[in-house]
Parts: structure tokens; sequence; C-alpha cells
């Protein structure tokens, strides 16, 4: 690999933990925020100068959509302040940053999938702040990959099919059907973003689960891939109001070259599904 030592953030997210085990057999070295707050950029650079990776992998955010909308200082320092900080660091001892953003910096008007070269138009200040982090890191050190992927789940962290499926003892469960997007499996985005390193592909991808579906049918075949009987009741965004707006539709394509395609969203949920074990956290 072209990278033998890397330095990841975000170490304790569902992200960070898959990304540690895709590189396992790499030298990692793999922080969360109780060893290095990215938004402290004299840490960051120190950090970064004593270890000398060959490249950093940014899996820390502020990733609480709702929140970000009564915090919104807390929220632009974890998605912009601490991306500035790691692109500049980056830079100063030239290695390349891989950061991650997200479909909600789009919104969802449009009724094709989004590709990389579509024009951003946030509605939330989560999708707000992720831009301005997108744009930091672009002005900030040229060697970047700019990954946004959409919908993370993993069989550890906080996530929509592990929620859904403890709510599944109900009778039935009600799930939104007219919001959008590409579901993606925390290890197959892994396994891509290994394939991007091999690239000297700097700049803006999507990768995210191929195809898209709705919270709603998403939900349907997350049950039926674990034998679950429990009525899924179609909902619409108006009948349950969040704080923060979501795009309509946000599911996200790829006109990269290299292309780098993952797995369709259903085959996500299959690995998911057999994994889970309903006892991670």
């Amino acid at each position: 690999m072209k990278f033998p030592k890397l330095f990841i953030t975000g170490a304790h997210g569902q992200l960070g933990q898959a990304l540690q085990s895709q590189f396992a057999d790499h030298e990692i070295v793999a922080w969360d925020i109780q060893d290095l707050d990215i938004c402290q950029f004299e840490q960051v650079r120190m950090a970064l100068r004593h270890m000398r990776p060959d490249i950093v992998i940014n899996a820390a955010a502020f990733t609480q959509v709702d929140q970000a909308e009564t915090h919104q200082e807390a929220a632009y320092r974890g998605n912009a302040l601490g991306p500035r900080n790691l692109a500049l660091a980056t830079k100063e001892i030239d290695i390349p940053l891989v950061h991650f953003s997200t479909d909600y910096v789009f919104d969802g008007q449009q009724s094709r999938p989004y590709h990389e070269f579509d024009h951003p138009n946030p509605l939330s200040v989560y999708g707000q702040s992720k831009l301005a982090g997108e744009e930091e890191v672009q002005r900030g050190n040229p060697r970047h990959f700019l990954i946004r992927t959409a919908w993370l789940y993993h069989v550890v962290g906080k996530n929509f099919p592990q929620t859904i499926l403890r709510l599944a003892s109900q009778e039935q469960v009600r799930v939104v059907n007219d919001q959008f997007g590409s579901p993606t499996y925390c290890p197959h985005l892994a396994l891509a973003v290994s394939h991007l390193l091999e690239t000297e592909s700097y700049g803006t991808h999507h990768l995210a689960g191929a195809g898209g579906t709705s919270w709603y049918d998403f939900t349907k075949a997350l049950y039926d891939a674990r034998g679950i009987r429990t009525a899924v009741v179609p909902l619409t965004t108006a009948e349950y109001p969040l704080p923060a707006p979501r795009p309509a539709y946000a599911v996200l394509t790829s006109l990269q070259d290299p292309f780098i395609a993952l797995p369709p969203w259903e085959d996500g949920v299959r690995a998911f599904a057999a994994q889970w074990n309903g006892s991670h956290s």
C-alpha cells in the first residue's frame, strides 16, 4: 500500500472502527477525542509531527443532525474547524488527508442521483457545517480525498438499523417513506476507501451503497433479512417533524475516474443482519 502508516481520528465511532479493521495489517495510530482534540491546531500539528504518519484519515465529526440546529458552534467546530486544522497540519508535512462528508450538503430537490459535480445547497446547520468543512479541506491541502457518503451504519455504534431492530418487539413500526438516500454499510465503505488510497485521484468522491431507497423500504429489507414479521407502516416527513430539515432525495452516484463502486445497499443490509446480535452498543 502507498501509505504504510495511517493515523485515524474518530477511532471509537462506527466508521473509525470499520477503518481500523480494514487496515489491520498496516501500522495504525487510532485516536479519539480524549487523545486528540482536532479543534486545537497546535495539538494537531504537534501530534502529526511527532507520529509522522503517511496519511491521515479523519473519521471524527459532529454527527447529531438535530442537535446541530441548537448547538451550531459545536457543529461548526467539529465539522469545519477540526477538518481545517487537519488540512493545514497535513499540508505542512506534505501528506494526504482523507475526510468524510455527507449527502446532507444537497437540498434533495432534484429527481436524479447526485454526483460529485452537482452544486451543494444544504438545508440544515449540520449540512452547512459539513459543507464548510469540505471547503476548508479543499483550501487547506490539495492532496485530499474528500469522500461524501450517506446513511452510515455498522454493528457497532448507534445508528438507524440498530434502533429499528430494537423496536421490532412492538406490534408495528412507523417509518418515513418520503426520504430517499443511499444506505452505506461501514465495512463496505472502508474497503472502498482502501481501493481509493491506491490511486492518485485526489478530489471529491461519492462512496455510498449502490442504488437508493427510502427509510421505509430500508426497514422492510432489514426485517426481511432477520425474519422479523413486525408490520412496517409508512409515514410522511410531515407526520414526523424533526428540528433539522432533511433532503427528500439525496441518493448518491459517482462520475469519478477511477470509478469505485460499493456493493448494492441491499448487500449491506444482509451483511449487517447476519452479524448483528443485539449486544453491540
